[in-house]
């Protein structure tokens, strides 16, 4: 399985798509912006168990926030949205201001509907992103995106019920595998943030959870099959939990 995939920036798309399709039991297709949810529904269809969901992503969100109306019109439709958040490095901190009223805006429009499944980006701004989902009640379920906070601020997110989908380039550096020593076992799904994430210089593919369960072992002291059993039931939860929004 898949809970956070940019398949359709994949360079060959339809490809990437069919072989998903056909290796995943689940891929979740999270999407850049709301008019990249419309190409995107209408050109990679015709799998079931690949979820293409609106979204805004906070790199974008100063030049895409005139698409906000859009995204919390759509929101009425999915039980899932994503790729939504804020990103307080450097690059974006410009845009941040804006950032924070999409973000708002998009988990006070979760909550009036009775809740959502949200992949949720939170670069440099844990606490902010956790604020505004303390802020609304009965937002849904955040499944924080490759968490690179704070093991004070990853506790702080386990608290509120929140869970974390890491993929193979999380492991690369120290720090990330630190990390993920400390994620919460049974609030872990598998991704990939292909094409955007890398391995050996390459894209990481939609089926790459067997590599992740493996780093999973190595960073939690278990055996391979015991973090792909981990993954498996963990991913089946989730599921459920969509199904219900």
């Amino acid at each position: 399985m898949d809970f956070h995939c940019h398949l359709d920036l994949y360079p060959n798309a339809r490809e990437v798509f069919k072989e998903a399709a056909q290796k995943n039991e689940f891929t979740w297709l999270v999407t850049t912006s709301p008019k990249a949810f419309v190409a995107t529904a209408r050109v990679l269809t015709g799998a079931a168990n690949v979820l293409v969901t609106p979204g805004l992503h906070p790199e974008i969100a100063h030049e895409r926030a005139g698409e906000l109306d859009l995204l919390l019109t759509q929101m009425g439709d999915v039980a899932a949205v994503g790729e939504v958040g804020l990103d307080g490095s450097s690059r974006y901190r410009k845009s941040y201001d804006v950032q924070r009223g999409v973000f708002e805006a998009i988990i006070e429009r979760s909550s009036s509907l009775g809740g959502r499944i949200l992949s949720i980006h939170s670069r440099q701004a844990v606490n902010d992103v956790l604020a505004v989902l303390d802020r609304h009640s009965g937002f849904g379920t955040a499944v924080m995106h490759w968490f690179t906070g704070t093991v004070k601020e990853l506790r702080a997110a386990e608290e509120r019920g929140c869970w974390f989908s890491i993929g193979p380039a999380a492991f690369a550096s120290s720090s990330g595998r630190g990390l993920a020593a400390k994620l919460p076992l049974h609030f872990v799904v598998p991704e990939s943030d292909g094409p955007f994430a890398q391995v050996d210089g390459k894209p990481v593919p939609p089926w790459s959870a067997d590599l992740t369960a493996w780093h999973l072992g190595q960073a939690w002291g278990v055996s391979t099959q015991e973090a792909a059993n981990l993954l498996s039931e963990n991913s089946h939860r989730l599921l459920a939990l969509m199904k219900q929004c």
